[in-house]
């Protein structure tokens, strides 16, 4: 699935989670680093208007369908990709590292958010290491010289994942730069989940989830805050499926 944004192609290139399990599992073994970022509508909203942030997607080397809009427009256009929740990624990239003896880093939210967390993963994942937790300071530059420090002690800790929980889109922008600096380290951008581990925010009922409806449950528990997020991805939402509708009858024309 392809999304063009003024010209530039921002490609779901990690289809399913048998994908994403093959390729994270060849990084830790080649010693490889990696950007994760999973693409939703507010994504999408951002992207039309930040050229910056168009560049910094770009950048990542696996982009995944986090919202089932992404998921039914990639169907649209006859690319069907599968949901992968950033948030869901946690638990499975935690045990393809600790398989493979690859220990993580947990960054952003608060120390107290990560402190429960921490435990959170080692007791649900055998053999894992967190080797480093970092809260970043509020206001940080995630291309900065502070950023730089923080990246430099990601790698010394011998974390080889680290879990970015920044929000969109420092959280991609760090990642970004993370692969620079830390080339040997993947950076997973998860958005809240790590709230959720903490219980410090709470996740859709699995029936309001199953239902495709947790960005309204989302939008109702947080109406000032989510509400406008919301009427923006749903104002252009009718645009981007009639690009995905056109991509099929290309490719049938093609």
């Amino acid at each position: 699935m392809e999304f063009r944004i003024e010209d530039l192609p921002i490609r779901v290139n990690v289809p399913t989670w048998a994908v994403l399990e093959a390729r994270v599992r060849e990084r830790f073994a080649q010693r490889r680093g990696f950007a994760l970022a999973t693409i939703n509508l507010d994504h999408l909203v951002k992207l039309r208007a930040s050229p910056e942030f168009r560049v910094t997607y770009a950048a990542q080397d696996f982009v995944v369908a986090d919202g089932n809009p992404i998921v039914w427009m990639s169907k649209l256009a006859g690319r069907p990709v599968s949901l992968i929740p950033g948030s869901e990624a946690i638990l499975p990239l935690a045990r393809i590292a600790a398989q493979q003896g690859v220990q993580v880093a947990l960054f952003g939210a608060t120390d107290a958010v990560l402190k429960a967390a921490k435990e959170y993963l080692e007791r649900e994942v055998r053999d894992l290491t967190v080797a480093c937790c970092i809260a970043p300071r509020m206001g940080f530059d995630p291309k900065g010289e502070l950023a730089e420090a923080y990246l430099a002690e990601i790698a010394a800790s011998g974390a080889r994942l680290c879990f970015v929980a920044l929000g969109a889109p420092k959280q991609e922008t760090f990642a970004a730069f993370g692969r620079t600096r830390a080339p040997e380290v993947g950076f997973a951008s998860i958005g809240a989940g790590l709230d959720f581990f903490a219980g410090t925010q709470n996740r859709a009922p699995a029936l309001v989830r199953r239902f495709s409806m947790e960005w309204l449950w989302r939008a109702a528990s947080n109406p000032r805050r989510l509400g406008p997020r919301y009427l923006k991805c749903l104002a252009i939402l009718p645009v981007e499926a009639a690009k995905a509708l056109a991509m099929r009858l290309r490719a049938r024309k093609g």
